[in-house]
Formats: structure tokens, sequence, C-alpha cells
């Protein structure tokens, strides 16, 4: 596992918290400190202010003293809106489908905090506290991944997240199943005891769509740099043209990710003998096949990709995506759309296509690597063992198809998750983003590209044990000595489904594949 990180405490106060300070609360345990700052107290506090004086004044204040939704031409009086504020917490209690990932809630839970505490949305420090004191103890709502709109907020799926916090629904504590308030009870926590708006603060925001982003682009970035070192690998293997990845032919077309790839690739194939001696010299080998030639452009494209959509997530998840807000300046209740995710759903629906992509153009150097009629001079299916004796072997045959499998359905899941906005909620919420669905397209395609890359990895691997030359080229030695640490040669058929997981589990949180200036 990666330790490189830094264990001090993330301070949370009103300042933007840069996308890696989230993944290291989120994936690798960093605890969370809510500022002790008069300053930021203060801030928190001023907007509370503002919302107990309008409660007092009798002015309405949506989700507060009205209904929620279509219903919020219904008012009540103070004290019935302060016992009525949970109800929104207990009825979007209707999600569906498999949780989502601890490490996707955690950043959610944290996006959340990051979002309370610019100071917008009326609620108290004790709550961002209660929402930092779940992170620290490592305590984890069960997050059902389906009902969310993801206009509104994602409601449902924050409901669970808000009402664990009081001790009802379900959490992951210790790595078992628990009921929230058996874990609030071991951990040495009190069930929270919600102030006005508070409820509806929880929910009516971005944040799980954020959190299942965040974890998303940080797989993206890692599954980018371990295709960049199987399409090496590959090219080796198939004595392919290095010429091919040239500085002069990224210079003349100047997107950065095409550059960046091609800059990556050369540095891997860099050889101490003559490349000639490396490289097929058949006159039907001058240019190399599309998936290995136009790898920087393919390639590339998610390396580029990759820049804005992080920029626009950790926009996004330093943002106050609440509703309503308060005007500190001022004191106006403000109610907006800012729990609209058109953002990340764009992103999202971006991400999706650029990965699915490299996934695709994986898949079909693995096709080249396996077939006798491409492969140039290697084994039909990458096998070793060839002897009648033991019984015919199959070596790369079934990945070969199982790629094939993985890549149609990544490529099927690129949709665009935002075309197929709805009304819903009487035709009050009659445009919605669908951000979250898009951002949980993307991790599954996240998870399907790493199974892909994870098998092109094995296969040119394979390849380039049958070559028996990778001592020529110094860099991709290492790295096939990094993958033959956690999975053997193929030497006579046998199952490979832990092969690939173990490539998988290298991707998502080993160095292995780390690109290196």
């Amino acid at each position: 596992m990666n330790k490189n990180f830094n264990r001090n405490a993330l301070v949370i106060d009103s300042s933007y918290v840069g996308f890696n300070d989230i993944i290291a609360v989120a994936r690798y345990g960093v605890p969370v400190q809510i500022s002790k700052s008069k300053k930021f107290i203060s801030t928190i506090e001023k907007t509370q202010n503002i919302l107990a004086e309008s409660m007092r004044k009798g002015i309405p204040v949506y989700g507060v003293t009205t209904g929620y939704g279509k219903s919020c031409g219904k008012r009540m009086s103070q004290e019935i809106a302060k016992k009525n504020s949970v109800n929104i917490l207990r009825f979007h209690g209707c999600g569906t489908g498999e949780s989502i990932g601890i490490e996707e809630t955690r950043a959610a839970i944290l996006c959340r905090i990051i979002c309370l505490a610019r100071g917008y949305s009326g609620v108290s420090v004790a709550l961002l506290q209660k929402l930092a004191d779940f992170l620290n103890h490592g305590i984890t709502p069960l997050v059902p991944c389906e009902g969310s709109v993801g206009a509104s907020g994602d409601l449902t799926p924050m409901s669970y997240i808000g009402a664990c916090l009081m001790g009802e629904r379900d959490v992951i504590y210790r790595d078992k199943k628990m009921p929230a308030a058996t874990a609030l009870k071991k951990a040495g926590l009190k069930p929270y005891r919600y102030l006005p708006k508070e409820p509806l603060a929880m929910v009516n925001g971005t944040t799980t769509m954020t959190g299942i982003a965040v974890l998303a682009i940080e797989r993206a970035r890692r599954i980018l740099s371990a295709a960049i070192y199987a399409t090496a690998l590959s090219i080796h293997a198939l004595k392919g043209n290095a010429k091919h990845y040239h500085p002069v032919i990224s210079e003349v077309k100047p997107f950065p990710g095409q550059k960046f790839v091609s800059e990556q690739i050369t540095r891997l194939l860099k050889t101490k003998v003559s490349v000639r001696q490396l490289e097929d010299d058949s006159l039907d080998t001058l240019q190399d096949p599309y998936s290995l030639r136009c790898a920087p452009q393919v390639a590339g494209v998610l390396y580029d990709g990759l820049e804005w959509i992080e920029k626009w997530v950790e926009i996004e998840a330093n943002s106050s995506n609440d509703n309503p807000i308060f005007d500190p300046s001022t004191g106006e209740v403000l109610m907006g759309g800012n729990f609209y995710g058109g953002h990340i759903a764009f992103a999202m629906d971006g991400l999706k296509a650029a990965l699915a992509s490299v996934a695709d153009m994986c898949d079909r150097q693995i096709t080249l690597l396996v077939s006798p009629h491409l492969n140039r001079g290697l084994p039909g299916d990458l096998v070793r063992n060839t002897e009648i004796k033991n019984g015919l072997h199959h070596g790369f045959k079934a990945m070969s198809i199982s790629s094939s499998a993985l890549a149609a359905e990544a490529l099927k899941a690129t949709m665009p998750a935002a075309s197929f906005s709805r009304s819903t909620e009487s035709h009050n919420q009659d445009k919605v983003s669908m951000g979250t669905i898009a951002a949980r397209d993307a991790d599954r395609i996240c998870t399907l590209t790493e199974r892909i890359v994870a098998i092109h990895l094995l296969a040119a691997a394979q390849a380039c044990d049958i070559r028996n030359n990778i001592e020529a080229r110094p860099l991709l030695s290492d790295i096939m000595e990094k993958i033959r640490s956690v999975s053997a040669p193929v030497t006579e058929d046998r199952a490979m489904d832990r092969d690939i997981e173990n490539i998988c589990e290298a991707i998502k949180y080993s160095d292995f594949f780390k690109i290196k200036p």
C-alpha cells in the first residue's frame, strides 16, 4: 500500500481544501480537525444567528418553517418546525441497491463538512464536529447507491449519513456491519441532536456525487499510468516502431496529454542496444496498428480531460452547494439552486468516455498480442508450453475473451447520464442533473478498465517473457519484476482470476505503475 501521505490532521475552517487532502482523508484515514479559531467560529455562528432571527420574526425559511419541495407553500410554527426537521432524513430513507464504497462515503462526509464550513448554511460547529467524529473514529454509514437524480442535491443517499449521525440505520465500524446506535456507543459518542435547518443542510447538496467523483478521478489517473506501462510492454513484445512516439509528432499537435503519454512511452522504451535489434523490419510493419501507434492520441485525451475534470470537482467540493443559504453581509435568506449537480454530471460523463476509450485501446492491444496473425511471431494465445504430452494448452485465449466482454460493458456505459434528465417531485424538480448516476457510471467504468488493464499487463508480460529480451530495456525490465512479484508466468492452463485481482490491487493502491519524472 502507498503510505506516502501526510498524517497531520486536516484542519477545516472556511479555507479551500485541495483534491489530494480529500483523498488523504477518504482513503488513508488522515484525521479531520474542526478549527477552533474565533474567526471561524464567528463565521459559522453568524448565519446561525440570521436563521434564528428569521424564525423569530416569522420570515419564511424554506425547509425550516415550510414544507419541502412542492410542499413549500405549507407553513409551520417555530415550535413545530423544530420537531419536524428530522423528518427529511426519515422519509428519504428509500434508497436501493448496493452501498457505495467506504472511501467514497468518507469523501462525501468530508465534502459535506467543507460545504457547511463555508459559513452560509446556518448550521452549528457541533454538526461539523460530529461529522468529523465519524471520519476520525472510522464509522462509515451504509449508503445505498440508487435513488438520487442529482438535483435538490443527493437527498436520499445523504439522508442515510444524516440519519446515522442521530443513531439510526446501519454503519460499518471496525470492519463489521452494525446499527449506528451500537457503533456510536462502542466509539464513546452520543447520537447527534439536530438544530433547525441542519437536517436539510445535510441532504440538500452535491456531496455524494462529489465524493464518488473524487475517488473516480484518483483511480482514473492510476489506470492511465498502468495503461501507459502496458502499452510500452506491448510495443516491446510486438517489436513495435519507437519512432511513432518521436517528439516532433507531438510538437506539431501540441496537446499536453498527447505529449505526456508519448514522452512516457519513449522513456520506457529506452534501450541499451540498437533499437533495430528490437523492432520488426519487414515491409508491412512500417506503421503499427492504431492501438499502438495512436496510443498518445488516445490516452492523451484522458490525461487532458482529467486536468479540467479534477478542477471542476475540486471547485464543487469547496462550494456552498446548500439551499437555502444566508448572506452573512446582509442577513438575507437566499433560496437558489446550488444543489444542482450539472458540473459533476458533465465532468463524469466526460471521464466515462475518455476512460472507456483507453479500455478499448488496451483491449485491442491484447488482441494484437494473442493473435498469431497479428503478433509478429509470438505463439497463438501466448501459449508457452506447446508439448502435447501434457495435453493442449490455451494460454490467454479466455483472458482475451474476458477483456473483450469488459470493454464492451465499459463502452456501453458511456451513454451520457445528463441526457436523461426527467421531471420529478410533482414537477417541482422538472430539470435534474443526474450527476450521481454519472458519477456511479464513472466508478463502474473505472472498475471495468482496471480489470482490462490488468489483463493487458499480464498478457504483455507473458509476451515479453516469450521474447526473452526485456533486459534490453531496463525500465520495462523493472516493471516486469513487479508484475511477476504478484503473478507468475503462465506455463500451463490455470485459473487467472486471482492474478487479475492482484494486478488490480497493485494499480489501485501500490506505486508499481507510478509515472516517475
